[in-house]
């Protein structure tokens, strides 16, 4: 009987661990045509609740370096999402904007681009299955 318990104990065990080493998959995204150096990339990883309203559910920064930057988006469940990201060039972490209304900092999304408006959920949205992906923005 107490085999049997010490065979129990260790099979909960090791599930637990199986359990704990599949949050969820690795979301890969390189920023194209970053026209130069200095400030920070933001990217925030948003669902339809979020778009275009502050925050994602997962934040990601990284230096600007002219050319390419590539960050992580790490445990994503499953769903739908879409991807906003900006070079924050003087680092004050929001979206600069001309008197018109006109951004001056460079921005993205997954998706098409409207030129003639903002950025929708509709047209910046993807899916994410259960496998790693690798996601091509560019400014």
């Amino acid at each position: 009987m107490k085999k049997l318990g010490l065979i129990i104990g260790a099979l909960c065990i090791s599930m637990a661990a199986i359990a704990q080493d599949s949050k969820g998959v690795t979301l890969t995204v390189t920023i194209e045509n970053v026209l130069k150096d200095g400030g920070s990339i933001l990217a925030s990883l948003h669902t339809a609740d979020t778009f275009m309203k502050g925050d994602g559910i997962i934040n990601a920064e990284a230096v600007a370096k002219k050319g390419e930057v590539t960050l992580t988006f790490e445990n994503v469940t499953p769903g739908t999402f879409a991807i906003m990201v900006m070079h924050d060039a003087n680092d004050n972490k929001k979206m600069d904007m001309e008197p018109n209304g006109m951004p001056k900092e460079s921005y993205g999304t997954t998706g098409e681009m409207n030129m003639f408006g903002p950025p929708s959920f509709e047209t910046s949205k993807f899916e994410v299955a259960d496998e790693d992906q690798e996601i091509r923005i560019r400014f």
